[in-house]
């Protein structure tokens, strides 16, 4: 998804000599519009086509007509235009499409922004603007698009979603993949917290002969119990059959379903899903009626599952199920070959999201991500990139983790502070007497961040991890501290709660929205 944003005005001339000979194909009535297109057209290597309407623009992709740029004008009530962004988005993700709408259709710019849509332009129409916003795309996303995506080593899994592996050990787990997604069986996936377990369950998806079909992913960790079985297994408004509300493995009927942290599921529900694993049906709850399922089970964890069937939380039966075929991912660390093309991927992914420019990373900033272990893996990758991107100028200074084997406590200092962050050299500069204002910034915020986790993490410990109790204590919103729970990756098992303390049995607010790097 991308935001709409406004486009700085540059020259032309700046960036049209890194514009190859690319594709536009238009679909306006627009006289005024057109007649400055294909002036356009003469004077740059383009090739511009147009289309009546955007049914013909959509049989004309259909057909194999590949545009690097689609401009979409809406009419002042065309609703077909949206669904045919919806259906461009499925048939070709990466392909820029910008719209051009009238200033009272502010609902249907935030839809189609929502949609996909790279960017809304409203008439009337500046003829720079129109300029700026083709020469942007062309130059910078598909130029790189063609240069990287296409790549071999980067396949488009899901709108936005991508498989990267370069690496001997990723190699190995795309075949493994491959070969799983053509059994009919469900898969165990393992890996640590961010290394890219729900890429990978996408990957076998798509791989499969159950790509057409809706692929679905259920946290079991951040639903409570009764919500995650309505969430799974549905459940009946009132005493008629009629009424019966279908829950995700019926919805996600001939697809597949990822189930992550499975160890966190109930034991009632574990033997639920042992059901439809062993005879493809279930009782819906509330009923006595069994209901046929039809879908593939990936289950996901990052924690040790002999040690969790052995504590009882994980059925042994459940366990022998899943875990005949397993994949391994491995951690960022163990494919730190990979580290330039995934920033650069993450790079590119968030300035496109955020329209910015992208930076380029320096051999400096290359050198000590080969250094630094990655304990956050990919989610950690993206969330530095992202810093980098938003906040720097000069050079940045890494931070690094010193932790010892056996858990001991770490030592933090201004040169070498826990987390990585991308923020100027503070130090470095002091010492010149030349402190930058967005090293200082950079340094508050980190320093608040920190602050905050702390307060969130003793108010959880005083609760037992009630988050209900947590938010009254620190006078919160129940919603806000999900969020922050959520956005500082904090786990019960994290915090400094004895062995054996349960979840907290607060009914939560449903968090949707999936984690790609889970």
């Amino acid at each position: 998804m991308f935001f709409a944003f406004q486009y700085p005005i540059h020259e032309p001339t700046v960036i049209a000599s890194t514009v190859q000979t690319a594709k536009l194909l238009v679909v306006s009535r627009d006289s005024a519009v057109l007649r400055f297109l294909w002036s356009m057209g003469e004077s740059n290597p383009w090739q511009i086509d147009s289309a009546a309407n955007a049914w013909e623009a959509m049989e004309r992709i259909q057909s194999g007509f590949v545009p690097d740029f689609l401009l979409l004008d809406l009419s002042h009530r065309d609703e077909d235009g949206l669904h045919i962004l919806r259906c461009l988005r499925r048939l070709s993700p990466s392909l820029p499409v910008v719209l051009i709408g009238y200033p009272d259709g502010a609902g249907r710019k935030q839809e189609a922004i929502r949609i996909g849509a790279r960017a809304y332009l409203t008439r009337p129409i500046d003829n720079t603007q129109l300029e700026v916003v083709i020469r942007h795309h062309l130059s910078m996303e598909s130029r790189w698009l063609e240069m990287e995506i296409t790549s071999d080593d980067i396949e488009l899994i899901g709108s936005d979603a991508y498989f990267i592996g370069i690496s001997p050990i990723m190699r190995m787990l795309r075949a493994q993949a491959a070969l799983l997604a053509e059994a009919n069986v469900p898969v165990l996936i393992l890996g640590e917290g961010g290394s890219g377990k729900d890429t990978t369950a996408r990957l076998v998806h798509k791989l499969s002969v159950r790509s057409g079909f809706e692929f679905a992913k259920v946290n079991c960790a951040v639903l409570p119990s009764d919500l995650l079985e309505r969430e799974l297994f549905g459940y009946t408004d009132g005493n008629s059959m009629a009424q019966a509300k279908p829950g995700k493995l019926e919805r996600c009927a001939k697809g597949t379903i990822l189930l992550d942290e499975i160890t966190e599921m109930s034991m009632s529900m574990q033997a639920n899903l042992l059901q439809v694993l062993q005879n493809n049906r279930f009782v819906r709850p509330g009923t006595s009626t069994f209901v046929e399922v039809d879908v593939r089970v990936i289950a996901s964890s990052t924690t040790n599952m002999e040690h969790a069937v052995s504590e009882k939380r994980l059925l042994e039966d459940l366990y022998y199920r899943l875990s005949a075929y397993t994949i391994h991912v491995p951690a960022l660390r163990e494919r730190k070959e990979e580290l330039p093309l995934l920033s650069r991927h993450f790079m590119h992914q968030l300035a496109r999201h955020y329209g910015l420019p992208p930076r380029e990373l320096s051999p400096a900033s290359i050198e000590a991500c080969q250094s630094y272990p990655w304990p956050g893996n990919l989610r950690e990758l993206e969330s530095f990139v992202k810093r980098y991107l938003m906040v720097g100028n000069g050079e940045p200074e890494f931070e690094k983790r010193r932790s010892e084997q056996d858990g001991r406590s770490q030592h933090v200092s201004l040169r070498t502070p826990r987390r990585l962050h991308s923020v100027t050299s503070f130090t470095d500069q002091e010492s010149n007497g030349n402190v930058d204002s967005n090293s200082l910034r950079s340094m508050v915020q980190s320093i608040k961040s920190e602050t905050e986790k702390k307060a969130i993490a003793t108010a959880l410990e005083k609760t037992k991890w009630n988050r209900k109790a947590a938010a009254r204590l620190l006078k919160v919103s129940y919603r806000t501290l999900l969020y922050k729970i959520e956005h500082y990756q904090m786990r019960a098992s994290d915090s400094t709660l004895l062995p054996g303390a349960d979840w907290p049995s607060d009914t939560a607010t449903e968090v949707r929205g999936d984690d790609e790097m889970d």
